[in-house]
């Protein structure tokens, strides 16, 4: 069996840093494995360097671990490449929110639907097709593994326009649980969905006690009409009309509705999240210090990709609920060329797509309503062409105005400028 080679791009991420973290240094399978950390801003990668360090002396795993700016050092030998990189986040985000209300769109989050999933979409799919290139001349076998938004755009952007075997991970079916449970009067853990749609805007098929399989679904929907109405009303709103309980959260879901600013407008709290991030970066200082225990850190993170990659690397059958993909055929009812997240089962064959059942058909068409916007979103970004941007925009049902469309595209590409560029070496 090859080595075991984990390269993490993004690796300067504190808060999705140390989640990986957690996961690898309490996993014995990847004792001795080597992980590769690349991130170009030097100090965050310096930070998280040291924290792995100081975790793999605690752990005694005996990784072997490697750091670089440069992705190409260390992407020989690869077999799994994990990518959570975003560019300037909180700065360019609070521009896809800001912007689109200036000119009169209402939107609630401007992450992965709307106008802020066309501009996180076209500075991100770039840089990711351009690691795709590398991997497809340095590691042409390894996987990637993505965690960055807006995962559908990123992983339909990939399976368009590179050779890689690529799949998204995300912990949005496990948030659900937790409103469940809130809901239902039961641990998270005693509850099993499974379901399918787009990131962020899954809808469970079924929802069961792990232990018995009863269907809970008649005592969810007893308990929603009495229960606390300000616990996600968006989605519950949503369920009772359409007869299935959407994930994963009111504002999440809402970005892919005309009317999902219902859900709320305030958006993101830019100002805490910077704040966060320096308490972050105290409290991963003191660890690395030694004033703080860093074997706290040894819990999991609730993430799946050490699952997924000790499922493949040790040819290990295991069942995820929930993955990003190329739709390819899986759900029958909706495009292939569309990216869907739906369960999956691994092995050292790789991920097997697990087929869903048929979803209602008012689902189907709320999902059909993000097809466009996500193909076009795509072209967009792949050819760095601004009228095709625009064409995305009046493709997306949040926006309400052609000259809405036009100005906030202006202004958004301008913003992005230095990041948009034609990547494919197509014009149409």
């Amino acid at each position: 069996m090859k080595d075991l080679k984990i390269v993490f791009i993004g690796a300067g991420s504190m808060c999705f840093g140390t989640a990986m973290f957690k996961d690898i240094f309490r996993n014995e399978k990847m004792r001795g494995a080597t992980l590769g950390l690349v991130d170009i801003n030097g100090t965050n990668l310096d930070r998280m360097y040291r924290l792995a360090v100081r975790m793999n002396e605690v752990t005694g795993m005996d990784l072997r671990l490697e750091r670089s700016a440069e992705r190409r050092d260390l992407l020989p030998g690869a077999g799994f490449v994990i990518n959570s990189l975003a560019i300037d986040r909180l700065k360019y985000w609070r521009q896809d929110f800001e912007v689109p209300r200036k000119y009169g769109v209402r939107h609630c989050l401007g992450e992965n639907g709307g106008p802020g999933a066309l501009y996180f979409t076209m500075r991100t799919l770039p840089v990711v097709l351009d690691i795709a290139r590398d991997m497809e001349e340095l590691c042409p076998d390894a996987y990637f593994l993505n965690f960055s938004n807006p995962e559908t755009r990123l992983i339909l952007g990939l399976s368009m326009y590179s050779k890689v075997k690529c799949v998204g991970l995300c912990h949005g079916i496990d948030d659900i649980r937790r409103y469940l449970g809130i809901i239902l009067g039961m641990d998270a853990d005693d509850i099993v969905v499974t379901g399918a749609g787009m990131n962020h805007f899954q809808w469970l098929q079924s929802i069961r006690r792990a232990k018995t399989g009863e269907d809970l679904y008649p005592l969810l929907r007893e308990r929603d009409k009495t229960f606390d109405p300000a616990v996600e009303p968006y989605l519950r709103k949503l369920f009772r009309i359409f007869g299935l309980f959407p994930t994963c959260s009111d504002t999440h879901t809402g970005e892919y509705q005309a009317y999902g600013w219902e859900a709320g407008e305030e958006g993101c709290d830019f100002d805490l999240a910077a704040a966060s991030m320096l308490e972050y970066e105290k409290n991963i200082e003191d660890m690395i210090g030694g004033k703080d225990d860093v074997r706290k850190l040894l819990v999991p993170s609730g993430e799946r990709a050490i699952d997924l990659v000790c499922a493949i690397h040790y040819d290990e059958k295991k069942y995820f609920p929930a993955a990003i993909v190329y739709n390819g055929g899986a759900m029958r009812q909706l495009p292939d060329d569309v990216a869907v997240e739906i369960p999956i089962m691994a092995d050292g064959g790789g991920v097997h797509k697990i087929v869903p059942p048929d979803l209602p058909d008012g689902i189907i068409g709320l999902l059909n309503n993000q097809v466009s916007a996500q193909r076009m979103s795509v072209r967009a970004a792949a050819m760095g062409s601004k009228e095709l941007a625009y064409q995305a925009l009046l493709c997306d049902p949040v926006i309400n105005s052609t000259e809405a469309a036009k100005k906030i595209n202006d202004e958004l590409f301008e913003i992005n400028r230095q990041y948009i560029r034609n990547c494919i070496g197509r014009n149409t």
